[in-house]
């Protein structure tokens, strides 16, 4: 099954907040990106709403429950219980748990998975109960994959921020290594794949050929950028291109 695009939609938020108007429209551009065939909307709400709000939450949730019900709402967030409750509430296809500090501009690590296994454990069946899938937002380490099974997850998601800022040939060579060994390593361990952060067109085919197991790349600032010189439809169709998804 070919790699499908998941598209984040936090930094057209951003740019919508900060002028406190209602355009450029969220919801309309998530409806632009899934008729060009995206498979899904990502969202990662933060408490202080400097991007996706929980109004948007909602909004992109009956919109995509009425309008494509064949894709996937993937809330993504550090699990406390303000999110929690959250989730809960709109019951998405997927929970992506990060480990993020509230202060934090964006991502910028995985789990430690063992110093978290009871709290990981009670939260991910927490999550099962309410019948969403959950992934695990890892760092390219090929021991983390197992650890995220052992506390339930079903997925994990690479984290691939190093590979991304990689441009020194040996760098990009050892971090997409990394990358490949921990995704490998998620196979082994029955477990789902997906990566995000700092994939471009330019790195994601290499990833997706050498990860034939990568079911989705969440993607938000590059789909932006390019969105903002091809339009966004035309951005969609090139980045499924890529993972060999059109």
């Amino acid at each position: 099954m070919p790699c499908k695009l998941s598209v984040n939609v936090n930094a057209i938020a951003y740019l919508r907040n900060r002028r406190n108007l209602p355009w450029p429209s969220v919801v309309d551009l998530s409806r632009v990106a899934l008729e060009a065939g995206a498979v899904g909307i990502t969202v990662h709400p933060r408490p202080d709403e400097r991007h996706i709000r929980r109004t948007d939450v909602g909004e992109l949730n009956r919109m995509l429950r009425k309008e494509f019900p064949d894709r996937e709402f993937n809330i993504e967030g550090y699990p406390d219980e303000r999110f929690m409750e959250l989730v809960e509430e709109e019951r998405p296809d997927q929970v992506t748990l990060v480990p993020d500090d509230p202060s934090q501009s964006t991502s910028d690590h995985g789990w430690d998975i063992a110093a978290n296994r009871a709290r990981l454990t009670d939260i991910i069946a927490r999550i099962h109960e309410g019948g969403m899938r959950v992934s695990l937002f890892v760092d390219p380490d090929p021991a983390a994959p197992e650890l995220a099974r052992e506390v339930g997850a079903d997925r994990v998601e690479i984290y691939t921020g190093p590979y991304g800022g990689a441009f020194a040939p040996n760098d990009i060579a050892r971090e997409f290594g990394r990358v490949v060994e921990t995704g490998q390593a998620a196979e082994r361990a029955g477990l789902g794949l997906n990566a995000g952060h700092d994939l471009t067109r330019a790195n994601l085919r290499a990833l997706v050929k050498a990860l034939p197991n990568l079911q989705e790349v969440s993607i938000g600032h590059a789909v932006v950028a390019d969105a903002m010189m091809f339009g966004m439809a035309e951005t969609v169709k090139k980045f499924r291109t890529a993972i060999g998804d059109l």
